[in-house]
């Protein structure tokens, strides 16, 4: 009997993978329903017809609960990954920053960054590479609201 127990408990685990874990119908959902029959003729060949359909009647029940407990619509909202995106767009007065304004990167600059200019942070981008955070920028061009920069060049 402990046999037919472990052939329907594996049975129900391997479908229940199928179709939380491995979508489609692959080896672990025909594995599952091997198992679920393998426990049926077992119990059939061992128990005699009463026995066998008892088993049968059993597994028919289990699995219409498993269907239904995975159609619920709260099964599928604890596996759901919910998570808001409350990032914002950046707005700018483009008249405020003008080509040749300059400032300092508070981030590094691959090539997206966060810099440092006339006192205002904004999300820049840089025209030549990665530009490593603390260094000198210079406004080039504001274009489609984005600011692009490249390092100021230092006379020695």
């Amino acid at each position: 009997m402990a046999f037919v127990i472990i052939l329907i408990a594996v049975g129900l685990v391997l479908i229940l993978a199928e179709i939380l874990l491995i979508p489609g119908i692959g080896v672990a959902g025909i594995l599952g329903l091997v198992s679920l029959g393998g426990s049926c003729f077992y119990a059939f060949h061992e128990f005699g017809p009463t026995g066998g359909t008892v088993v049968t009647v059993v597994n028919a029940v289990l699995l219409l609960g498993l269907t239904i407990y995975v159609l619920r619509a709260k099964t599928w909202k604890k596996l759901a990954l919910n998570t808001n995106i409350d990032s914002k767009i950046q707005f700018f007065d483009e008249h405020k920053l003008a080509a040749g304004d300059v400032g300092v990167t508070m981030t590094r600059l691959a090539p997206m960054g966060m810099a440092r200019i006339d006192g205002t942070v904004y999300e820049v981008k840089s025209l030549e590479g990665i530009i490593d955070p603390g260094i000198d920028i210079e406004v080039v061009m504001i274009e489609d609201k984005k600011i692009y920069v490249k390092p100021v060049e230092k006379d020695f």
